[in-house]
């Protein structure tokens, strides 16, 4: 997710500086380029290891990640990039008991309704029960007359380019720099692992919780650094072995 959140960074820089083309323009070309560079890749290269252990998948995508970080950082040089704002994202916005900028209420806002919509897609639609009982059984599923590869196919290819949305938009609180995706990969995971595997509710409670953490720490005692970020993970992992909202693995 962080590489494919840089490549949207990327292409979109590339789309508002080099091109001088809009920022809305940049939105959706950084979405569709990380899906027509992600739909192959999972064609050929991830599609080899559903299934496989976990290890060989932790192995397997993060040396995917490097790759792509080399090959990213060759075609658009190895600088931090810039997505230029427009006008309607740099204004102030009284919020009635402070004012913020736009672009952050549009961070907010978005975030928001990604969460949502992706939890009524899981849970609400066909395609989200299809989804999940593949995740489940894929063999199962696939003598139920599920089409499971398809059904993973538009799964990734929906993830890669909500990744890209996200590092477009994200820009102005996490720049977009070579080592991107190494940088927030430990935030990306522990994320993951405190909301609770398969929960978009989960992943939302743990970005809340722990950027509250993470910003009244930082703020408090700044010399602490990231101590109060991981203090708090250890102390929700040790009570919710399974993550905020995740489900118990039957042994």
């Amino acid at each position: 997710h962080g590489a494919f959140a840089m490549i949207g960074g990327y292409i979109a820089s590339y789309i508002t500086q080099d091109q001088g083309m809009s920022y809305t323009l940049a939105v959706f070309a950084a979405i569709i380029g990380a899906i027509a560079i992600a739909v192959p890749l999972e064609r050929f290269l991830y599609r080899r290891i559903y299934g496989a252990s976990e290890l060989t998948q932790v192995l397997m995508t993060i040396g995917i990640t490097f790759v792509i970080i080399g090959v990213a950082n060759y075609i658009f040089g190895p600088t931090l990039k810039t997505i230029p704002l427009p006008d309607e994202l740099r204004q102030r916005v009284d919020l009635g008991f402070r004012t913020m900028s736009s672009n952050r209420v549009f961070i907010a806002f978005c975030g928001a309704a990604v969460a949502a919509t992706l939890w009524y897609v899981i849970e609400k639609t066909d395609f989200g029960i299809k989804l999940r009982a593949a995740v489940e059984n894929e063999k199962i599923a696939a003598s139920l007359g599920i089409k499971t590869s398809v059904i993973f196919s538009i799964s990734f290819a929906l993830a890669t380019g909500l990744a890209a949305f996200g590092g477009v938009i994200g820009a102005e609180l996490l720049p977009i720099e070579p080592y991107y995706a190494l940088t927030y990969m430990v935030m990306l995971l522990v994320v993951v692992c405190v909301g609770g595997a398969g929960s978009i509710v989960g992943a939302l409670a743990a970005c809340l919780i722990l950027g509250t953490v993470d910003t009244v720490g930082r703020y408090l005692l700044p010399s602490y650094g990231a101590f109060f970020f991981y203090f708090a993970v250890i102390v929700i992992v040790l009570m919710f072995p399974n993550g905020l909202f995740g489900r118990k693995v039957n042994q």
